[in-house]
């Protein structure tokens, strides 16, 4: 077993993470209502960019409260896909298999 090798092998991984990491701030996830008058932009880090809100739904407060709820939820649900798909492919793609590690990226 190179030791060396897969230590410099995780280094490099691990700034393919980092990188990966960097690249999903700038990935956007728009999530809007089913009937559009409410609209969320995040990162695939899971950061919120912007919030739409139609002048409609400044009418009722518990509304529009209802509706950030369900929106932003969303919107985090895609943007957790995205991340976890695209730094689950780097790990898999760059990890040197170290017996007993495995389960680290489960």
């Amino acid at each position: 077993m190179d030791l060396m090798g897969m230590m410099g092998k995780l280094r490099e991984t691990q700034q393919k993470i980092e990188d990966t990491k960097k690249r999903l701030d700038t990935v956007l996830i728009d999530e809007k209502s089913s009937d559009g008058l409410l609209k969320v932009t995040v990162t695939a880090n899971n950061k919120i960019k912007s919030i739409a809100i139609d002048d409609s739904l400044l009418e009722d407060k518990d509304q529009l409260e209802d509706y950030l709820i369900l929106v932003i939820n969303k919107a985090i649900e895609k943007a957790t896909a995205v991340n976890q798909g695209e730094l689950d492919a780097v790990t898999k793609m760059d990890m040197p298999m170290i017996p007993g590690m495995e389960d680290m990226f489960k």
